[in-house]
């Protein structure tokens, strides 16, 4: 066998394998993924395809190199149809049945011409060996059908690579490099179609086989380099990059597959080279986030970003494939931030009186026995003070209600004035209010209550040019809880406040008085 052959020979073989190995590669690997399914049929077809032409090469007689070659047409035909699918399937579309059946009608009917040749001549008006070569090559001299099989291959070439084209202006960078790598793979079988169509090969040596397997190899480095097929199709809409949740997505293995802009304020490390990276080792620095993403869970998520306080709603939605088999994930990042603050809002004004704003009874109460709670398991003291104001009613009965409610702001704001971070003041009634003081000794409550008591009758409040002067009564309890006592709540010390409040009252009103 002259070495020249041998040499393009073993090209071909290599060739041939290269595409088996990418079929059997796409089929372990990504065969859920858009496009894949062609493209797996396409590199099987192309391996036997370049296998049967190595046989062709290395026959002896001109009946071996027929033989081989009907077994190329077995292939051949079919090529630029699953070439045309995986490229229109890549970008996120699919043809129905119909036009999918349709595109099969010319490769059936070369298949039919090519076996059926010897009888009309119609696809090669000749097939003999060649007189110029130093090995057997056939000498092929296509009919009108040859022509017709070589323009629907140019076509369907031509439009999967314009379809491809279309998608370069809204891509990413990463996805221009896949669209790039494929529309120059697929620009290969063309440019070798030519030089043997116009018989400028050496010995006329079929290229397309050799061609193909290189167009597979852009594919390959497309596929291997730049996460072709992967679970995101690469017809990105601009919704995707405008939407104000940050989306990141990843495959069934927690790589990073896709992300848009608003990702980027909640992880500023995504960038091109994070795609294909495990989205655990990104949030290497982020252990709260990298914990939520491991358990899959929806969850919320507050974080820091140019300094303001930012809360997310993270969802989780599983992607499926055709067989209902999970390929992957969509995390979604939900901005909630003006959500979060109405409802804290919300749940501030539900606790607090509309007129004073300090805490309601029913939230002073729930406060307080969350105080209770924490005094109960580590041991501590606690004081209470209730007080109200002095013959009230003469207020709203000669002053109007108007009156009524300036002077209690005007107790509850000089009450506010002189308890410390950390104590509780409510407005229990009426004009009734009441104070809790952890880790406060009866002392301690009996000097604050009193310097209130001061405040008070030295305050006047002013309503439509009529000075106001009020007083108040103060009752006063104390208890020492020891760890693990359950015995003291605020509902046991209300009561001894208030008894001691109605001492307070008898006493003549404007006092503290003191009920341990």
């Amino acid at each position: 066998m002259p070495q020249e052959l041998s040499i393009y020979l073993l090209v071909v073989i290599l060739a041939g394998a290269l595409s088996l190995f990418l079929c059997l590669f796409a089929l372990l690997k990504v065969k859920d993924a858009p496009g894949a399914k062609p493209y797996i049929i396409v590199t099987l077809l192309s391996s036997i395809f370049t296998f049967s032409y190595a046989f062709e090469l290395s026959s002896t007689s001109l009946e071996q190199i027929l033989f081989w070659l009907r077994v190329e047409y077995l292939a051949l035909p079919f090529i630029p149809v699953f070439l045309l699918l995986m490229c229109i399937e890549y970008i996120g579309h699919s043809l129905k049945k119909v036009w999918k059946y349709a595109l099969f009608i010319i490769p059936f009917i070369t298949i039919f011409m090519h076996y059926t040749n010897d009888s009309h001549h119609l696809y090669y008006k000749s097939m003999r060996l060649r007189g110029d070569s130093p090995f057997p090559i056939i000498k092929l001299v296509g009919g009108p059908w040859f022509y017709v099989h070589s323009l629907f291959l140019f076509l369907c070439v031509m439009i999967s690579i314009i379809i491809l084209l279309r998608q370069l202006k809204n891509s990413s960078f990463r996805f221009r490099m896949q669209i790039s790598m494929m529309v120059a793979g697929l620009l290969i079988p063309i440019i070798a179609n030519y030089y043997y169509i116009n018989g400028l090969s050496s010995y006329g040596i079929d290229l397309g086989p050799v061609s193909m397997s290189i167009t597979f190899i852009f594919h390959g480095a497309a596929l291997l380099t730049f996460q072709m097929f992967n679970i995101a199709p690469i017809a990105r809409d601009t919704v995707f990059e405008s939407m104000k949740e940050g989306v990141i997505v990843l495959n069934q293995h927690g790589l990073i597959v896709d992300y848009n802009h608003g990702m980027r304020k909640v992880i500023p490390l995504l960038d091109e080279h994070t795609i294909g990276k495990s989205i655990t080792s990104v949030l290497n620095g982020n252990h709260h986030l990298r914990e939520i993403i491991n358990l899959k869970q929806d969850s919320d998520f507050t974080c820091s970003i140019n300094g303001d306080m930012v809360h997310y709603h993270i969802g989780f939605s599983p992607v499926f494939n055709k067989s209902n088999l999970p390929i992957g994930q969509i995390i979604t990042f939900a901005d909630v931030t003006e959500r979060v603050l109405i409802l804290e809002k919300l749940k501030q004004l539900a606790s607090l009186d509309g007129l004073t704003q300090i805490l309601n009874r029913t939230f002073f109460i729930k406060k307080s026995e969350i105080l209770f709670d924490a005094l109960s398991r580590k041991g501590g003291s606690v004081s209470v003070i209730m007080f109200d104001i002095d013959h009230f009613k003469n207020v709203n009965d000669n002053f109007g209600h108007e009156a009524g409610d300036a002077v209690i702001m005007l107790v509850a704001n000089t009450a506010k004035e002189y308890i410390r971070e950390g104590d509780l003041l409510g407005r229990y009634g009426g004009e009734e209010f009441i104070v809790c003081l952890p880790n406060t000794a009866l002392s301690t409550a009996y000097e604050l209550a009193d310097v209130i008591r001061v405040k008070v009758s030295e305050s006047i409040a002013e309503v439509n040019g009529e000075k106001i002067s009020v007083t108040c009564s103060f009752g006063v309890t104390h208890a020492s809880i020891e760890a693990g006592d359950r015995g003291h709540s605020i509902q046991t010390l209300m009561p001894r406040a208030d008894q001691a409040l109605y001492a307070a009252k008898k006493n003549g009103r404007n006092c503290v008085q003191i009920i341990a």
